[in-house]
């Protein structure tokens, strides 16, 4: 952080007075709507500070950079937090009243900023592996935003599924479940799921100019992320070995591989 502002301070300082007071601000905001502790808070006011460095592209237009997308998955996880919290805190499922740690925010954006990072990207174009003839650079833009629409699309899920999914099955064997379950999946969670990535996919898709390739990666990589979060939920989460934040951290990772591979392999012309 501190050498992106140095660097886009002696090229473009407006860049670092966007950058540093809409990240600032959006922490403050999410601060004081309870949605997260001080240091969550301050935790993704970095976290988005990086990702917007790390987007941005000329002519500058601050909300054409990765504030978007981050906007529409704070936005969703905030609604889909507050929804039918009576009915989750008879389950016990309900979040803190104090708003999400900063352990649950970096789980949730960390690997978007990794994968966004200027060193990512340039070990990506300098790989003979990767045909970038026939990907525009923009498109490696891909795994942050996959990893975006994945945290959006498995926060809606988990949080709506139990307001209006009724009795959740587990994904491994199907069997009917309680409520607020590691592992368990609904119809309309999983719907609610689906549709978040998609939003978070179309607003990243056009705020960093990547057209239809571009949300169709993020959002095949999202999906995927969305199953495997399910999965090690009923199972290495289920015996204990993983914990909640690393299961998130993991599925936005995958999400994020999952949207390289296809990038790799798949032909989208």
């Amino acid at each position: 952080m501190l050498l992106s502002c140095f660097g886009w301070a002696t090229e473009f300082v407006a860049v670092v007075v966007w950058t540093a007071g809409l990240s600032a601000l959006l922490g403050l905001i999410t601060w004081r709507l309870r949605a997260a502790t001080p240091m969550a808070a301050a935790s993704g006011a970095l976290i988005t500070a990086s990702l917007m460095f790390s987007t941005t592209a000329f002519p500058y237009e601050p909300w054409r950079t990765a504030l978007i997308p981050v906007l529409a998955v704070s936005f969703l996880a905030f609604a889909a937090t507050r929804a039918g919290r009576r009915k989750k805190e008879r389950f016990g499922t309900a979040e803190p009243r104090l708003g999400r740690s900063a352990s649950q925010v970096t789980a949730n954006f960390g690997i978007a900023a990794l994968v966004a990072s200027e060193p990512v990207k340039i070990w990506l174009l300098n790989g003979r592996w990767l045909p970038l003839a026939a990907h525009p650079g923009a498109l490696l833009l891909a795994m942050p935003l996959a990893a975006l629409a994945e945290a959006a699309a498995d926060t809606v899920s988990s949080e709506i599924g139990q307001v209006l999914g009724g009795r959740p099955r587990m994904i491994t064997n199907l069997r009917s479940v309680e409520p607020g379950t590691n592992g368990a999946v609904s119809a309309a969670g999983t719907l609610a799921g689906l549709v978040a990535a998609a939003i978070v996919a179309g607003a990243g898709s056009w705020a960093l100019r990547g057209g239809w390739s571009l949300f169709n990666l993020s959002c095949a990589g999202a999906v995927f992320g969305l199953l495997f979060d399910s999965l090690l939920g009923a199972t290495l989460e289920k015996r204990g070995w993983l914990n909640n934040d690393a299961v998130n951290f993991l599925s936005t990772a995958s999400a994020a591989v999952f949207a390289l591979l296809l990038l790799a392999f798949v032909p989208l012309h």
